[in-house]
């Protein structure tokens, strides 16, 4: 059994395109990812949202995530604007924390937000609310976020090679393939 860092070494140096520019992010990515890996193995729920522009990303995440051919249980990934739909809305402190109160009920062991999009905006400020989240910030250096340049030509395939790079570390760590 091989620790995430390691594994992830492997699995980056399999696709060609990854290994350009992933090999030497894993150092930021292996430790952010295992920690909220580690959170989903405890049972708490993933609550997924994207800015505007990426909102074909959160549903492809959530199309791929619990996919028949994973061969793995069906994990508690979420869309927060499914939940609530007026989240639109929210940008205020109180807004965000009557949404926490609503989520707190909803999900009683716990959740996170994960969150895709650019830094700045009232999406990231949901997100940074909750100091477990997971985020893939984009245009911004931030606590729990791996950090992606919004001016990179191909963005939208590394939001790909990371779907597929965190979607397999899961299921290494379900199987007991890696250490967390």
């Amino acid at each position: 059994m091989q620790d995430l860092y390691k594994w992830s070494l492997t699995k980056i140096r399999k696709d060609a395109l990854m290994s350009a520019w992933m090999e030497d992010r894993r150092e930021e990515w292996s430790p952010l990812t295992a920690s909220r890996i580690r959170f989903l193995l405890d049972g708490v729920a993933f609550l997924v949202f994207c800015d505007e522009q990426r909102s074909w990303f959160e549903r492809y995440l959530l199309t791929n995530i619990n996919k028949s051919d994973n061969e793995r249980p069906i994990l508690p990934f979420f869309s927060l604007r499914s939940m609530f739909a007026n989240l639109n809305e929210i940008n205020t402190k109180e807004g965000v924390e009557l949404l926490d109160d609503m989520l707190s009920l909803a999900f009683p062991k716990g959740y996170l937000f994960f969150y895709i999009g650019r830094g700045g905006t009232s999406f990231s400020q949901i997100a940074k609310s909750n100091e477990s989240s997971y985020m893939w910030l984009i245009d911004e250096h931030s606590e729990n976020a791996f950090y992606l340049d919004g001016k990179d030509e191909n963005l939208d395939i590394k939001l790909i090679q990371l779907f597929k790079l965190f979607n397999s570390s899961i299921s290494a760590a379900l199987f007991d393939e890696i250490v967390l």
